[in-house]
C-alpha cells in the first residue's frame, strides 16, 4: 500500500527505499515494545493471550507488501530476543524463538500479499488480516507437529496455546484493519492533495 502511494506521488526508489526502511523499523521497535508493556500490565500470560508483537506485523505486511513484511516478521522477534536477553529475561524464549520466527513470517508475508488489493479497497484488509492469522497458526501448529521429537514444544502444547490466544487474535482481526483503513485513508488524503 506504502509502495503505491509513493509511486503515485513520482517519489524516487531511493527515497522509496528509505521511507520503506523507516517504516519497517518502526514497526520492528514497535512490535519489540507493545510485548514489553502488555508483560508489565497483564504478566507474563499476557503475551501468549493477547500475542502483542503480532499486530505491529500484521499492520506491516498490509501496509509494505509481502516482500517488506516478510523482514518485518522475521526480524521482530529476532529483534526483540537479541534486546530483552540483554536484560536477562529473553522474549520470546530461545525454544520458541524459531517457531515465532516462522509464524511471524506467514503472517506478515500473506497479509502483504493484500497489499495492493487494500490499496485499491480498505476493507480487503479484514480477509488479508483473518488468512494471515489463520495461516500463521497453523503453520506454527504443524511445525510444532512436525519437530516435537526434538523440541520442547509439543503439539498439544501449542493447540493449547492457540487457543489461549484465540481473544487476542479477534482483537487483532478487528483493530488492525481498522488502523490500515485509517492510515489508508491519511495516504489518499495527502496524495490527493497534492494531485
Amino acid at each position: 500500500m506504502i509502495e503505491s502511494v509513493l509511486r503515485a506521488k513520482n517519489v524516487k526508489t531511493s527515497i522509496r527505499l528509505t521511507v520503506k526502511t523507516l517504516v519497517s523499523a518502526v514497526i520492528v521497535v514497535l512490535a519489540v515494545a507493545l510485548p514489553q508493556l502488555v508483560h508489565l500490565v497483564a504478566g507474563a500470560a499476557g503475551g501468549v493471550q493477547w500475542l502483542p508483537m503480532y499486530l505491529p506485523v500484521l499492520l506491516g505486511g498490509c501496509l509494505l507488501g509481502w516482500r517488506w513484511g516478510l523482514g518485518v516478521g522475521i526480524l521482530s522477534p529476532i529483534a526483540s530476543f537479541c534486546i530483552t536477553s540483554l536484560a536477562g529475561n529473553a522474549m520470546p524464549a530461545a525454544a520458541r524463538l524459531p517457531y515465532m520466527v516462522a509464524e511471524l513470517a506467514v503472517f506478515a508475508a500473506v497479509s502483504g500479499l493484500f497489499s495492493k488489493k487494500i490499496d485499491e479497497n480498505g476493507w480487503m484488509a479484514f480477509p488479508a488480516v483473518l488468512l494471515a492469522a489463520v495461516s500463521g497458526r497453523v503453520f506454527f501448529l504443524l511445525l510444532a507437529f512436525v519437530f516435537q521429537g526434538v523440541s520442547t514444544l509439543s503439539g498439544a502444547t501449542v493447540w493449547a496455546q492457540i487457543q489461549t490466544g484465540l481473544l487476542g487474535l479477534v482483537l487483532q482481526a478487528v483493530l488492525v484493519p481498522f488502523l490500515v483503513m485509517g492510515l489508508r485513508l491519511l495516504l489518499k488524503r495527502g496524495q490527493k492533495e497534492q494531485e
